[in-house]
C-alpha cells in the first residue's frame, strides 16, 4: 500500500510528522493492506476558522476494484485530525466492501416445493 501525505503551505515539511502520520494510517488500515493500492493524505490548516477545530485531515484510499473513498475530520490538533481521519476511512471502507460484495453474489434460485413440482396441472398442462 503506497501512502503518501501531502501538507498545505501553513504547515512545515516535516518528515518525522509524515513518517508518523504514515504509521497511523498503516496500523488503522492494515485488514486492508491486501486491496489498498493507494491512500493518500492531506494535512491542512483552516485559515478561515478560529477555534478549537480548526486542524483539517483529508484521507483519500483506492481499493482495487471500488471507486476511491475519501473522508475528512477536523480537530483541534494535528495528530487528533489524522487519527479521526483514519478511523473514518477504516468504517467507509468496511462500508465500501460490504456494499460491493453485497451484490457480488450468485443469482438465487427460489425455491420449490416438492408437491407442487411434482403433481400433474389441474387443467390439462394448457
Amino acid at each position: 500500500m503506497q501512502i503518501q501525505v501531502n501538507t498545505d503551505r501553513t504547515f512545515e515539511g516535516n518528515e518525522a510528522r509524515e513518517q508518523w502520520a504514515r504509521g497511523v494510517v498503516e496500523s488503522a488500515l492494515q485488514r486492508f493492506a491486501d486491496d489498498a493500492t493507494r491512500v493518500e493524505v492531506h494535512l491542512s490548516h483552516d485559515n478561515g476558522k478560529s477555534g478549537a477545530q480548526d486542524q483539517r485531515c483529508t484521507m483519500e484510499a483506492r481499493l482495487a476494484g471500488l471507486a476511491p473513498v475519501a473522508v475528512t475530520h477536523h480537530a483541534a490538533a494535528v495528530d487528533a485530525a489524522v487519527n479521526g481521519a483514519a478511523h473514518k476511512l477504516a468504517r467507509a471502507l468496511d462500508h465500501a466492501q460490504g456494499r460491493a460484495n453485497k451484490h457480488a453474489h450468485d443469482p438465487r434460485e427460489l425455491p420449490v416445493d416438492d408437491e407442487e413440482a411434482q403433481a400433474p396441472l389441474a387443467d390439462g398442462g394448457a
